[in-house]
């Protein structure tokens, strides 16, 4: 697990409509399964700007794969239901677009990197066929054309003596190499955005490192956005610009990195940052938040966080904050939110030591 956590300075401009990229409005995303029904995103909006780096941070299971997964409409349906929203991608509404046209999106304006490159490529194709192929659908070039890309995205990716991998096989090369191919291959056809889910996932630390500044290279030579989804924020400190936090389906806090890690308001935030061994906590045992993840099958009434908070009061076991309802707007919690018809009591407003730096 990456621990180095400088926060990355980034200034960036307010976004205008021109800039905005991706932008998903109130998505929310049901699984109907035998035991009930998983609200597993539950009314989620941010948005991706052009050239951004955007970090999607939350426990596993809190739906961050699963909006990815969404986007690109890579869900089996059933059993899950797309149940509302919108996912407005350079003005067209991706949920609305007919099986043939979202093809053409998915792979070629929009390139997915999953977390487990080995299950991800197909094992009886070269890698070189592998990427070619994308290239040759989308782009309607030629088969020799293709290798000549393959060869061009593998070198871009650092990957040494591409014309002889792309004869190889994913299980001849190493974890690390696999996930270069996969990000070779979502890169091949020049896309808009790129959605990398966990990309560091079961790589060891210097891999991570390497795959990280890796997506930072491509990224400034390319132009394209990245919409990073990770559980550690350490990545989110060195890689992003803006953060997107998410616990059970839905969005707690959103802002700028310098925001949500230096000044976090969210109780979760704070509790997700205070959890990180640090060089201040040497030799003393790591904080951790309390309780389990709420059950998705039996979500407590109000603040899906209030069982596990510790500023929790009245309203938080009643009613639902929502993000858009707060003050400001970038965080649900009822230590901010000022919503019509609910009296609340003055509150002291928690605070937490901002990310320091860390050691492995």
């Amino acid at each position: 697990m990456t621990t180095a956590a400088t926060v990355r300075d980034v200034g960036a401009a307010d976004p205008t409509p021109s800039d905005l990229l991706l932008d998903i409005r109130d998505l929310r995303t049901y699984f109907h399964v035998m035991d009930g029904t998983v609200k597993a995103v539950d009314g989620v909006s941010f948005s991706v700007k052009r050239g951004q780096t955007l970090g999607v941070v939350g426990e596993s299971g809190c739906g961050k794969s699963v909006t990815a997964l969404t986007v690109m409409r890579l869900l089996d349906i059933p059993p899950a239901e797309i149940a509302s929203g919108q996912v407005m991608f350079k003005g067209r509404d991706l949920l609305k677009l007919p099986d043939p046209e979202m093809r053409k999106v998915r792979g070629n304006e929009i390139a997915m990197v999953f977390q487990e490159p080995m299950t991800s490529l197909n094992p009886v194709y070269t890698v070189g066929d592998q990427i070619s192929e994308a290239v040759i659908l989308h782009k309607g070039i030629s088969k020799k054309a293709g290798v000549e890309k393959s060869i061009e995205s593998l070198r871009l990716v650092g990957i040494n003596n591409p014309e002889r991998r792309i004869k190889q096989y994913p299980h001849e090369l190493s974890g690390g190499m696999r996930q270069r191919v996969m990000i070779a291959m979502a890169l091949s056809c020049d896309p808009d955005l790129i959605i990398a889910d966990e990309p560091t996932t079961a790589l060891d630390v210097t891999i991570q490192a390497q795959i990280l500044e890796l997506l930072r290279k491509v990224q400034d030579e390319t132009g394209a956005a990245l919409m990073l989804i990770t559980h550690d924020l350490g990545v989110v400190a060195e890689t992003v610009q803006d953060v997107v936090v998410m616990y059970a389906g839905r969005v707690v806090e959103r802002g700028t990195v310098e925001e949500v890690l230096l000044a976090p308001k969210h109780p979760y935030t704070m509790g997700l940052l205070d959890s990180i061994p640090s060089k201040g906590k040497r030799g003393q045992r790591l904080n951790v938040i309390k309780g389990t993840v709420a059950n998705p099958f039996n979500l407590p009434p109000g603040c899906n966080f209030m069982p596990r908070c510790p500023f929790a009061f009245e309203p938080c076991q009643v009613h639902d904050p929502r993000i858009e309802e707060a003050d400001p707007p970038d965080v649900a919690c009822w230590l901010y939110t000022r919503a019509p018809g609910i009296s609340l009591p003055p509150r002291k407003r928690p605070t937490v030591a901002p990310l320091e730096a860390t050691q492995s």
